[in-house]
């Protein structure tokens, strides 16, 4: 029982950070209106925290690694709550951007922290559930930012929005100090991990390869979502973030009945195989929709954000079992970084594209991604 509580602490230190982290994009219209930026620019304000993701996640993967969860989610998610609130007090963009940034490095413990919990207390039979509802934690604090942001900016600005996020980064961080714990009995990994570094498996660069394709749908509609609905069929912004927050919770339990189907099967990849046929379906209907500016359009958006990223848990919990316990922090944050580079690139491009061509050809950019993906998933000698 007591493991289920150590997921508990490592799921809400990371949904609560996942709000500052990934939750910006949800108030662009007012980034944009507090900066009077055009939307590239407020693309990259929004997803600045993923400049300091994408540096740090390997050196807490080591910490984490060497010093426990413990350690690491107290300290970078209490820094983050900081750093969160510092920007609420500065309105430079530069400045902004600069403390996002290192907000994003601190809070990022999260990332790899609440990884290691499911590798290290539960038993690979297990796995496959505990790391759905280990990933509920970003859709369930982006589906919490949904509803709760969109309103606070109207009411108070960016500047409160801010604020919030550093409230509940705090309250996490306090919470996984004091009760985080080791677990008395480590528990191996599946067996797959060789003796020295695991980067000598093709098979794990090519998980990490496959994530990466993935990440540019899933940024692609996560940051962009909001403003096509409002600017393409004239939504009001707090209806198009609860959308996006119905989603997120649909999100939720597809992630956690993915992870109990691959528990079943004992198989990572081929049921990521499916999930990506799904999602190029229904991409390619959230173009038709975009193209005709039908009612298919936003309903297929908030699919396509409960699709593109059903299957990220699967890859990370791949990805940590060919690492093997110890290097499963440092395995897991190379993946994180892998995906936070892409997702860094993609955004100012997509927004660049979207500005130029039309929201359905950064839909199209996302869809040719995920078909590029297909014979990159690694699923010869794969056996439950």
């Amino acid at each position: 029982m007591k493991r289920w509580l150590m997921l508990a602490l490592g799921v809400n230190a990371h949904a609560s950070v996942t709000l500052g982290l990934f939750g910006l994009p949800l108030v662009m219209p007012e980034i944009e209106r507090h900066f009077g930026v055009p939307l590239a620019v407020a693309g990259i304000i929004a997803n600045a925290p993923a400049i300091g993701i994408l540096v740090a996640l390997v050196a807490w993967g080591a910490l984490a690694d060497r010093h426990g969860e413990r350690l690491v989610l107290g300290a970078g998610v209490g820094l983050a709550a900081v750093l969160f609130a510092a920007v609420a007090l500065v309105e430079q963009s530069w400045a902004v951007i600069a403390l996002l940034a290192l907000a994003g490095a601190a809070g990022s413990a999260a990332m790899v922290g609440g990884g290691r919990i499911v590798l290290r207390w539960f038993r690979p039979p297990e796995r496959g559930v505990a790391m759905g509802l280990r990933q509920v934690s970003f859709t369930l604090g982006m589906a919490v930012g949904a509803f709760a942001l969109p309103p606070v900016a109207q009411a108070h600005g960016l500047p409160g929005v801010l604020v919030v996020c550093a409230c509940v980064s705090l309250l996490a961080a306090v919470l996984a100090a004091l009760f985080l714990a080791e677990p008395p009995h480590p528990i191996s990994g599946s067996g797959t991990a060789p003796a020295g570094t695991p980067y000598r498996q093709p098979t794990l660069w090519r998980v990490h390869a496959t994530s990466a394709l993935h990440v540019v749908p899933q940024i692609v509609v996560s940051t962009y979502g909001v403003t096509c609905l409002v600017r393409l069929y004239g939504w009001d912004s707090v209806g198009a973030g609860q959308l996006f927050g119905v989603a997120a919770i649909g999100g939720a339990a597809v992630r956690i009945a993915v992870g109990r189907w691959s528990d079943r099967t004992g198989l990572r990849m081929r049921p990521l195989l499916l999930l990506t046929l799904c999602t190029l379906g229904v991409l390619a209907l959230l173009i038709a929709g975009t193209l005709t500016r039908t009612w298919l359009g936003p309903a297929m958006l908030a699919l396509a954000a409960v699709m593109t990223v059903a299957g990220n848990g699967l890859a990370y919990l791949a990805a940590g079992e060919l690492a093997g316990p110890a290097w499963a922090g440092r395995v897991l944050g190379t993946h994180n970084t892998i995906q936070n580079t892409v997702s860094l690139a993609v955004t100012p491009l997509a927004g660049v594209l979207i500005t130029n061509t039309g929201y359905w050809a950064g839909f199209a950019a996302g869809l040719a991604c995920a078909l590029i993906s297909l014979p990159v998933i690694p699923l010869r000698g794969e056996r439950s």
